[in-house]
């Protein structure tokens, strides 16, 4: 392979230099160097290191989220097995997990950080410093281009409550979102999909992004959506409306934002060297 063809390689696998690093057991400062031509004359045992590994098959971690759009229908709605939900009862009288309604949400305490998914709750845990700083970033980026270039939408952070399928049985706080129909606001909240949705991956929130809020925002017409995961450095981009498998990044690559057609672009190898003294 050429460095070229190794490039390429790691980038259909969507692995991040870290995780080729820890793969190949190679120094991950050593990758950077060979990828960035720093190196002219890289060592041959680490070349073939590096070869080995690109030639493996993609992992089998991706398959929970490589999944095509005809197949989104088809994924069961996740049950208690695989979506965790509060252990702890809400003690609303007469209701149970599957009845709650918008008015039961917004008699909630204040500081019970929660979601409400076709009438059932799940407790979200407070954001790592690592999920903020993502978050705050990505938001940055996106209220920059608006700033620069004017237009319509409007990006937003969690929490804001978005009441996606415009009923009283769902309401979700995504970490980032983008609204570009001035006629979604309203009482305070996003009322129906917003046309952009970034969620942060956490060990809490995991199962729930990948699995239930997918096949959600598809069906409200969300027409973007990235999942990005701090821990293994790479994303997953969805163009929702559109009957396609979607693209893995790492964080050393710089990703288009579909919705506004690439103008707006997000580096996340400068995320990740903004982050990389938070995972200490």
């Amino acid at each position: 392979m050429t460095i070229e063809e190794m490039k390429q390689r790691k980038k259909e696998l969507g692995y991040s230099n870290r995780e080729l690093a820890s793969r190949a057991g190679v120094p991950e400062t050593t990758i950077q160097k060979i990828f960035s031509g720093k190196t002219a004359a890289p060592r041959r045992d680490t070349i073939l290191k590096l070869e080995q590994t690109l030639r493996r098959p993609a992992p089998d971690a991706l398959t929970e989220i490589r999944v095509s759009l005809p197949d989104i229908e088809k994924l069961p709605v996740p049950t208690r097995g695989l979506v965790r939900e509060p252990e702890v009862p809400y003690g609303i009288p007469g209701k149970k997990q599957g009845d709650y309604t918008l008015e039961d949400y917004l008699a909630l305490p204040e500081e019970r950080r929660v979601e409400l998914i076709d009438g059932v709750f799940y407790d979200m845990a407070a954001p790592t410093t690592v999920h903020q700083a993502i978050g705050g970033y990505i938001h940055k980026i996106l209220l920059d281009h608006v700033l620069a270039h004017g237009g319509p939408c409007k990006p937003f952070m969690s929490p804001v409550d978005v009441q996606l399928d415009r009923d009283d049985r769902t309401i979700v706080q995504p970490d980032v979102l983008v609204v570009c129909d001035h006629g979604k606001y309203k009482k305070g909240r996003v009322y129906g999909a917003p046309d952009f949705i970034a969620e942060v991956l956490s060990p809490s929130t995991r199962r729930k992004d990948v699995t239930l809020k997918l096949v959600k925002y598809t069906n409200a017409g969300v027409r973007e959506y990235w999942m990005i995961d701090p821990d293994k450095q790479k994303l997953v981009v969805y163009e929702l409306q559109k009957a396609e498998f979607p693209t893995v990044y790492g964080f050393d690559d710089t990703v288009p934002v579909r919705i506004w057609n690439g103008e707006c672009q997000v580096d996340f190898a400068k995320i990740r060297d903004f982050i990389a003294d938070l995972y200490d």
